[in-house]
């Protein structure tokens, strides 16, 4: 398997070279040069191995389609040590919680930062450890989150041989849990770096950096961030796990709906649909920051200026440019990497915006695709009629998607909405809607007293090389 740019960059790479890359020479995201078709015949087979094996089992027979230069026994092994019970808590890894008629919630939080952010990071660790020592290498980690990216990084790279993280983060924009999380880690590797601005400036960033290909290759830059292709294709096996759950036979279709913000959780799920997993409808769930719901709706894509860029209730999908949409667009445009590179590198970076024609706007519905907007009054109403009818608590982010998801159901189709995190790392809001806290782990009472350990700086791409230079 090959992998090429969404920008059109002639050079085709295997999965080993790209694994510490990040971005593409020519600013494109990388992706497989084909998606490899799974037959009827076929997801009978990846069926069993889910009932008969297991999740990680799952998982190491999906990733073997993509990645062939890792000896397969070596990458069985790190699925193994990725995805079981003493990291996730139970054997199977993402359970089904069936909620309304249709409407079910696929658990994806069960990890150490109590994110679905974990799903890939565990693996992401196993593999960046397994090529560096191959390669006798160092990385130093580059990475931008508004929440839970962050955490999941870190707590995954953390004591890691060979790796240093750097992350960066708006200042005082993220939940109190979820800077402890990060900030409280004392880890000699772990640089957390407060970034004063919004998540789009700590992208820009990241992306600043990774462009200059000098400082890239001279301080071996890397990148955890959904730009990096191993993580999103991490993320490809939950949608199989999550389909044979809600399904007894392999002719039946589901949906799902994905709280997004940066647009990798469900471009996982366009990739699944693209290898013919059955869903009938990828449902793309926004908050108050809507450019995703409102290219979905009317084929502008505009990107949010800084002011503009609401602080809301769901924190994480704080986000106004959404760097894992590239990809998607890649494909609704035949796979033209020149219309890609001039919509994304020239139209975007110029003017702020870019609208498909009519033909490509309208080839959105044959990908399955629709979308909602929900609001801080939808969060909380979502959250309090489901704790009264299910009993259960849902986070902020996983409200969001509940409250879309509603508007998109199809009568005999499952509806499996996405997970995103557990309630306890957004508090402040549960309380406001039910007048208790959440409950959370034993190992995480008290998180939000412990020393941080971080450092402020200027939105400023200079700014945060002369730091890694400093400290990689």
């Amino acid at each position: 398997m090959r992998y090429l740019s969404t920008r059109g960059h002639p050079n085709r790479k295997r999965f080993s070279e790209i694994l510490l890359e990040g971005l593409a020479p020519d600013g494109g995201l990388y992706l497989p040069e084909h998606y490899p078709q799974i037959t009827r015949r076929r997801l009978a087979e990846l069926r069993a191995v889910w009932q008969e094996q297991g999740y990680a089992e799952l998982a190491f027979a999906l990733l073997s389609l993509y990645i062939d230069d890792i000896p397969p026994p070596d990458l069985r092994v790190m699925c193994g040590r990725a995805y079981n019970r003493d990291i996730f808590g139970t054997d199977a890894i993402v359970p089904l919680k069936p909620l309304e008629a249709g409407l079910n919630l696929l658990a994806l939080s069960n990890g150490p930062t109590l994110a679905f952010k974990d799903m890939a990071m565990q693996l992401l660790g196993q593999l960046f450890e397994h090529e560096l020592s191959r390669r006798s290498q160092v990385l130093n980690i580059l990475g931008a989150t508004s929440g839970d990216t962050g955490s999941a990084a870190e707590y995954a790279m953390k004591g890691k041989k060979g790796v240093k993280v750097f992350m960066l983060s708006p200042h005082n924009r993220m939940s109190p849990f979820q800077q402890a999380q990060m900030f409280s880690l004392q880890d000699a590797n772990i640089h957390n770096i407060a970034i004063k601005g919004v998540f789009d400036d700590c992208q820009d960033i990241v992306k600043a950096v990774s462009n200059d290909l000098a400082f890239k290759a001279n301080w071996h830059i890397g990148t955890v961030n959904s730009i990096n292709w191993a993580r999103l294709l991490a993320q490809v096996v939950y949608y199989f796990a999550g389909y044979f759950q809600a399904t007894a036979s392999d002719d039946q279709r589901v949906s799902f709906t994905v709280p997004s913000g940066n647009f990798g959780n469900i471009c996982a799920g366009h990739v699944a649909r693209m290898m013919g997993l059955p869903i009938e409808r990828l449902v793309c769930a926004t908050n108050e920051n809507d450019v995703l719901d409102e290219f979905f709706r009317t084929g502008t894509y505009r990107v949010r200026k800084t002011a503009e860029t609401h602080e809301t209730s769901s924190p994480s999908m704080d986000i106004s440019k959404a760097s894992n949409f590239e990809r998607f667009v890649f494909d609704l445009l035949g796979r033209d990497g020149a219309r890609t590179r001039d919509l994304f590198g020239t139209r975007v970076e110029r003017h702020g915006y870019f609208s498909l024609d009519r033909q490509a706007f309208e080839r959105i519905v044959q990908y399955g695709f629709r979308s909602g907007s929900s609001s801080h009054a939808n969060r909380l109403e979502t959250i309090r009629h489901t704790h009264r009818s299910f009993g259960l608590m849902v986070d902020t982010h996983t409200a969001d998607g509940l409250k879309v998801a509603r508007n998109w159901m199809v009568p005999g189709v499952p509806m499996l909405v996405l997970e995103t995190a557990l309630p306890a790392k957004f508090a402040q809001t549960l309380v406001e809607a039910l007048g208790c806290e959440p409950d959370r782990p034993d190992a995480l009472q008290g998180i939000e007293a412990l020393p941080k350990r971080y450092t402020v700086l200027e939105a400023d791409a200079a700014k945060v090389k002369a730091y890694i230079e400093a400290h990689a």
